[in-house]
C-alpha cells in the first residue's frame, strides 16, 4: 500500500511553497521597482516617464494590435493592402482546392471603381472555348521570345526574398509555364535551378551587370544573355511602391553570397540610384534600350510607373521618328499601389498613378501611335486574383505579372515584416531558423497550382462575357461602379481615341 505523507512532511512542503511564493513576490516587486526607476528617469518616452511601468503596456498593446486586428476583428474584405478574402483565394488555389463558395458573394459591389463583367446572353459552347495563344515579344530582335502564359511572376530579388523562396518559385514557374523576373538584385543560381524562362531586370544600380563604378558592363551583360533561360531584359526605371527612388536592401539582409551576386560591400544598406545616369530623357532612354538589345540580341523593355502621361506620348513619337525597330519591346506598367519590402511611406502612399487609371491611358497612347503589335504591355500592381487579371487584359494589357500573389502562394501571411530579417514564413528572411519552415517541394506545387488556377479562372470569366479566350476581352465587357452606385461600360469611361 502507498504510504501516506506525515504531518511533518506536509508542513515542510507548505513551508517551502510559502517561501517560494514570497520569493517570487519579492522578485516581482524588485523588478517593478527597477522598471519604475528606469522609466521615471529616462527622457525619450513621455508616457513611460509620466506613468512608470504602466506606460509600458501601451507599447505592448500597440505591437499586438496588428495581430489582433488581422485574426480577430477585421472582416474578410476590410484589411489592407490585401484582405483575407483575397489571400484565402490564393491559399485555396495553391492547395488545388475548388474556388466554389456557398450562399453568395461577400464583396461590396457598390465600392467606386469595382469592375463588373458583362455576361453574354449567348456565350460560346463548351467545345468553342480556347486557351490564350502564346504571344511573341521582340519581333525585331535576333532572338525573339514566344511567351506561353499571359500571367507571370513579377520582379522579386534574391536578397529581398530567400533562397528557398526563389528556388520554389523557379520550379513552380517552370511547371506552370510562366516566366520569372529576377528583380533588380541580379541573377542567382536559384533563379535558374527550376529551369523556367527568366526575365533579367536591370535596376538603376545594375546589379549583376555592373563594373566597379556602377556603370553598365557590356561583358557581364553578354554573359547573362548567353544563358539560354534568360529570355528578356527589363530596364527598371521605377516601381510602384517608390517611384523616383531606387531599391532598398537593408544591410541585415545582405549575406556574403548576396553581396557577391550584386557586387555590394557587407554591412551597409544596398541603395540604388533614383534613375539610370545614361537615361535623362526619352531619346537617351531609347539609346540605352538599343545598346542593351545590341549586346544581348534579346527583347528589351522598360518598367515604370505613370506620372505625366505626356512622357509616353513623347516616347512613342520618338519611336516613330526613329523607326519601329527602336521601340522598347515591352512596357511593364506598375501602379502607384505596387508593393515592395522596403519603401518610404510618402512614396508608397502618395506618388504614382494607380494601374487602374494608368493602364487604359498607356494602351490608348500605344494605339494612337500605331504600335499595338510592336510594343507589348505588361500590367502589374496588386493584380493577384482572377478578376484583377481579367480586368487588366480587357483594359489593354497583353500580359499580367504579380509578385505578392505568388508570395501568398508561398505561404505569406502578410505579417508586414518584409523589410526586416524576421519574416515568420521564411520568404523574406535569411535567418536559417525561419527558412526551415519553407518546404521547397510543397511550395513548388502551390506556386504551380496558383498560376494555373489564375489562368483557368480568367478563361472562365472570358467565356462568360462571350469570347473564346482571355485576350479577346475588350473594355465593353467590363462596367465600372460610379459614385452614385450605377455602373458604366469601361469603353465609355476610357474610349479608345
Amino acid at each position: 500500500m502507498m504510504e501516506l505523507p506525515t504531518m511533518e512532511s506536509v508542513s515542510v512542503f507548505l513551508e517551502a511553497m510559502a517561501i517560494a511564493f514570497w520569493l517570487v513576490i519579492g522578485l516581482a516587486a524588485l523588478a517593478v521597482a527597477v522598471l519604475f526607476i528606469l522609466d521615471r528617469t529616462q527622457t525619450s518616452d513621455a508616457i513611460r516617464r509620466n506613468y512608470p511601468v504602466l506606460g509600458r503596456f501601451r507599447g505592448l498593446f500597440s505591437s499586438l494590435g496588428e495581430f489582433f486586428r488581422q485574426y480577430f476583428f477585421a472582416m474578410d474584405r476590410e484589411e489592407l493592402p490585401f484582405n483575407r478574402a483575397q489571400r484565402e483565394w490564393v491559399k485555396h488555389a495553391g492547395k488545388g482546392k475548388s474556388s466554389t463558395l456557398p450562399f453568395g458573394s461577400t464583396r461590396n459591389i457598390s465600392v467606386v471603381g469595382t469592375p463588373l463583367f458583362v455576361p453574354s446572353t449567348f456565350p460560346p459552347l463548351d467545345d468553342q472555348f480556347a486557351s490564350a495563344e502564346p504571344m511573341m515579344i521582340g519581333p525585331h530582335c535576333d532572338t525573339p521570345y514566344m511567351a506561353g502564359s499571359f500571367f507571370n511572376l513579377s520582379g522579386m530579388s534574391y536578397g529581398a526574398i530567400s533562397k528557398p523562396a526563389v528556388t520554389a518559385l523557379s520550379h513552380g514557374c517552370k511547371a506552370a509555364g510562366c516566366w520569372m523576373n529576377t528583380g533588380e538584385g541580379g541573377l542567382s543560381p536559384y533563379h535558374l535551378e527550376g529551369g523556367c524562362d527568366v526575365v533579367f531586370q536591370i535596376g538603376t544600380a545594375k546589379y549583376g551587370v555592373r563594373d566597379a563604378e556602377g556603370n553598365l558592363d557590356e561583358g557581364k551583360l553578354a554573359e547573362m544573355a548567353a544563358k539560354p533561360q534568360v529570355r528578356m531584359f527589363e530596364l527598371k526605371l521605377a516601381q510602384g511602391a517608390k517611384p523616383g527612388k531606387g531599391g532598398i536592401l537593408p544591410a541585415a539582409k545582405i549575406t556574403e553570397e548576396i553581396a557577391g551576386i550584386r557586387g555590394l560591400p557587407r554591412g551597409v544598406d544596398g541603395i540604388s540610384p533614383n534613375r539610370h545616369r545614361e537615361a535623362g530623357n526619352v531619346e537617351e532612354l531609347l539609346d540605352l534600350i538599343a545598346r542593351i538589345r545590341r549586346v544581348t540580341g534579346k527583347p528589351v523593355g522598360i518598367k515604370t510607373v505613370m506620372g505625366d502621361p505626356q512622357v509616353f506620348e513623347d516616347l512613342f513619337a520618338a519611336v516613330n521618328a526613329r523607326g519601329v525597330d527602336s521601340a522598347p519591346d515591352f512596357i511593364t506598367l506598375d501602379g502607384g499601389e505596387g508593393g515592395t519590402g522596403a519603401a518610404p511611406m510618402p512614396l508608397m502612399d502618395l506618388v504614382g498613378m494607380s494601374v487602374r487609371e494608368a493602364l487604359p491611358i498607356l494602351a490608348d497612347a500605344r494605339a494612337r501611335a500605331g504600335l499595338k503589335d510592336r510594343v507589348r504591355i505588361v500590367a502589374s500592381g496588386k493584380l493577384v486574383n482572377p478578376g484583377d487579371v481579367a480586368w487588366a487584359l480587357a483594359a489593354g494589357a497583353d500580359f499580367v505579372t504579380s509578385a505578392r500573389g505568388f508570395m501568398f502562394a508561398l505561404g505569406c501571411i502578410q505579417a508586414l515584416k518584409c523589410h526586416k530579417n524576421t519574416c515568420p514564413t521564411g520568404i523574406t528572411t535569411h535567418n536559417p531558423r525561419f527558412q526551415e519552415g519553407l518546404d521547397v517541394s510543397d511550395k513548388t506545387v502551390r506556386v504551380t497550382n496558383y498560376a494555373k488556377a489564375i489562368r483557368k479562372e480568367v478563361e472562365v470569366i472570358a467565356h462568360s462575357v462571350g469570347v473564346s479566350e482571355p485576350r479577346r476581352m475588350r473594355r465593353q465587357h467590363v462596367r465600372l461602379v460610379q459614385p452614385d452606385g450605377s455602373s458604366l461600360p469601361m469603353d465609355q469611361l476610357f474610349p479608345v481615341t
